[in-house]
Parts: C-alpha cells; structure tokens; sequence
C-alpha cells in the first residue's frame, strides 16, 4: 500500500531533468529523461525518504519543497474562491476585476488560477479583440458595458477599458482628442459602477524592464509559448519609457476612493498568482471566510494600494 506522503509528491511534482551538465536548459526538441520515476516516489514512507531520493539524483530538495507550498496554497486559496462564487451566486452579487499591466507581466496566468475551478455557469473572462468598424464609431465604453457582470457573476478582465490610457496612445492607436475625453469620463464611468453596486477591483501587474525581456525571450523559445507574441511585443521594450509616462498618468487620474488602483508586484509569477487570490478575498465579506485554513491578508510587499509616493517597479 502506497505512502500518502509519496502519493502527494507525486500528485503535485512530475521531477524531469531540466538542465544540462552545465547548467543550461536542454533544447526543447532533445528527449529527457525522469530524474526520479513515479514508481520510486510512490513508495516512500517518510520526508527523510523523499530528501534522500532527491539529493542522490542531485535535484533540489529547495526547489521541489517551494513547488509543494505553492500548490498546497494555491489549492486553500481556489477552495476560499469555490465559497466566493457560491456567495456571489446566493447574493446576487456583481463582481469585476480588471487585470492590467505590461505585456508579459502575468495577467492572462494570474486569471487562469483564479478560474481553475470555478463554475463557468456564473463567471466569464473577458478579453475583447480590436474594436470592429461598428465599435469604433461607439461610445467607447459602450462594448466593455456588454460585458459587465450579471447578478450572481464574476468577470474576469484580461485587459480592459484601461486599453485607451496606455496601450492606445503610446502605439498610436486613438487621437490626443480620444485620449483626453477618456481620461475625463473614466472616474465618472467607474462612480456610476459603484453607485449601482457593482464591486470593482482594479491590479496593476508590475513588472521590472529586465524581466520583461527575459519573458519576451521564454516566449521566443518555447513553441508553447509563440502564439504570445505580437508585434506590440516587439516594441515594448523600446517604448518602455513612453508606457511609465501613460501607466503614471493614468494612476493619478484613475486612482480614486470607490475605485482605487491595487499594484502587484509580479517579478515573481507563482507570489503575485496567490497574492492578487488573497486580495480578492480578503476584499470581500463572503460566507465561510472566518473557516478559512490559510492566511487571507495579502503580503504588502507584493500587494500595495497605490498611492505616489510608493516605488514600483515599472
């Protein structure tokens, strides 16, 4: 009868030989080798065992014990969002939470463990494409008011209205005109959101510029990965500088009591992934909350409510 313990391990770890004798990773296309069977993992009784069976196959036990935590946590965390979404159901409740930042930092990640297992019945993730010719000559708020949250729903936004104060001017893509009516109606878009009861959470995903290369670079290598890429990719690391001009324009602009700006630090994907669920939840009072088995207070040096004296990242 096989371990729990080795059971566990090997549920949530699948232990491939990443790198080469020199400590670079092996190209895609070269067939590896398990450093550790399945088999072998499944028979191990104890957490001495299990060190043992990693340090003889020189693989980290530090990296495979962070792998363990984080999915143990994420695992308590997606159970506190199954209760959030019956409440939101049972309450009738209307909730929208806007995923923003640079290319590359985690945003499209973060929502697919939001999501996991939810219900899809009473959640949507919204990601619209370019504006058709009809939507163009709209009001510009008028495609994303479509998909706002029913009563009973979470929607998930991988991008938002948030497109038109940065994306748009930094590549071109609306007139200063459009720009500057935009900014003066936002704040009294997201008043009238409040006024009607809708919960709004609003994160900035902040990444450093280094580590936006690095994943510009993953992208490029990783098949998996290239579909990813676009051509606003390819100049985003040239128009860094413009994009801080916009992003810090919009905060000062946008940033207000009833619809505040929350920044997450993201130079680490798995942290900002459970830091961003944690806020969420500890954002709303929903049913089963105080019966929670993991902490539900964002860390503060990932999560910060924005204010202009704080230093980001980006």
């Amino acid at each position: 009868m096989q371990s729990e313990y080795g059971k566990d391990v090997a549920d949530r770890v699948s232990l491939k030989s990443e790198t080469s004798g020199n400590g670079k990773r092996d190209s895609l296309d070269q067939k590896k080798e398990p450093a550790v069977e399945i088999k072998d993992l499944l028979g191990l009784k104890s957490k001495k065992k299990f060190i043992q069976k990693l340090a003889k196959k020189n693989i980290s036990v530090r990296k495979i014990s962070k792998i363990i935590e984080y999915e143990s946590d994420l695992e308590k965390l997606q159970i506190e969002l199954v209760k959030l979404q019956r409440w939101v159901e049972e309450t009738g409740r209307r909730v929208a939470i806007l995923f923003e930042g640079r290319d590359a930092a985690g945003k499209g990640g973060s929502i697919r463990r939001f999501v996991e297992h939810l219900n899809p019945r009473a959640m949507r993730i919204v990601a619209l494409p370019k504006p058709n010719a009809e939507e163009t000559g709209q009001w510009y708020f008028q495609r994303y008011a479509k998909t706002l949250p029913n009563c009973g729903e979470i929607v998930f936004f991988d991008r938002s209205w948030y497109n038109r104060a940065v994306v748009e001017p930094v590549n071109g893509f609306c007139t200063d005109e459009q720009y500057q009516r935009y900014m003066r109606q936002v704040p009294e878009f997201e008043h009238m959101l409040y006024e009607d009861g809708i919960d709004l959470i609003k994160f900035w995903f902040s990444i450093s510029r280094e580590e936006q290369k690095a994943r510009f670079e993953s992208r490029k290598l990783n098949p998996l990965k290239q579909w990813k890429l676009s051509p606003i990719d390819a100049k985003a690391q040239e128009l860094w500088d413009k994009y801080t001009h916009y992003k810090e324009l919009m905060f000062s602009k946008t940033h207000t009591t009833f619809s505040p700006w929350i920044i997450v630090r993201a130079n680490t994907k798995k942290t900002a992934r459970l830091e961003s669920i944690r806020y969420v939840l500890s954002a709303l009072d929903y049913d089963g909350k105080k019966d929670a088995v993991t902490s539900l207070i964002p860390d503060p040096n990932t999560i910060q409510r924005f204010h202009r004296s704080a230093i980001s990242l980006d």
